[in-house]
């Protein structure tokens, strides 16, 4: 079903959102968390009609209230969470996701940030808990601007990392907040990254 969804979807929105992906080949075979910055709700569909495997990623239960669009959520492996309590369901569902070996979107910012700066939100402690505790590896994106009808645009996906150095520690929010915060320099050196491109290409 997903397969076919993309198929359909894929020109129109090329064609739409003229979106340049950069680095697809430093997504790993196996499980991995993909962590970008949000800017739309459009992201999560470009990076699956640039990509050919299905992934799994969170989206607002707000999301699912029209049926029909939920339905397409659901076919393009969203997962509904309830962003105003700890929605522990969600958790599990993400974790049996990477234990499956297959690959989880994440948007640690926890919300769409539409800074014309790039400069990133805060990181929430999501990306890191669930990389930590699947010991699976991290792929940085970032998204250059916020998708427009005919607008172009890139996507750069940078190099997988670990968080080896706190597999086995106790996640308390010391341990955390450290964890995240190489979680956010890594797509802060990302974003300067987009950054220097965008500025050779004027």
């Amino acid at each position: 079903m997903f397969h076919i969804i993309q198929c359909l979807l894929a020109l129109p929105i090329r064609m739409s959102y003229p979106t340049k992906f950069i680095g697809k080949n430093n997504i790993p075979k196996g499980p991995c968390i993909i962590a970008s910055n949000h800017t739309s709700n459009l992201d999560a569909v470009l990076l699956a009609v640039h990509t050919w495997e299905k992934k799994y990623y969170l989206a607002k239960k707000e999301l699912f209230k029209n049926k029909c669009f939920g339905l397409v959520l659901k076919s393009f492996g969203a997962i509904k969470i309830d962003r105003q309590t700890t929605d522990v369901g969600a958790i599990k569902k993400c974790m049996k996701v990477l234990k499956q070996g297959k690959k989880l979107v994440v948007f640690p910012e926890g919300t769409r940030n539409e800074n014309k700066d790039m400069q990133l939100g805060e990181v929430k402690h999501g990306v890191a808990m669930f990389a930590i505790k699947a010991k699976v590896p991290i792929v940085p994106m970032f998204i250059a601007k916020k998708p427009k009808f005919w607008r172009r645009n890139r996507v750069i996906i940078g190099e997988p990392f670990s968080l080896e150095e706190f597999y086995g520690k106790k996640l308390d929010n010391e341990v955390l907040n450290i964890a995240s915060e190489v979680v956010a320099n890594k797509l802060d050196i990302l974003r300067q990254i987009t950054l220097n491109s965008l500025t050779k290409r004027k």
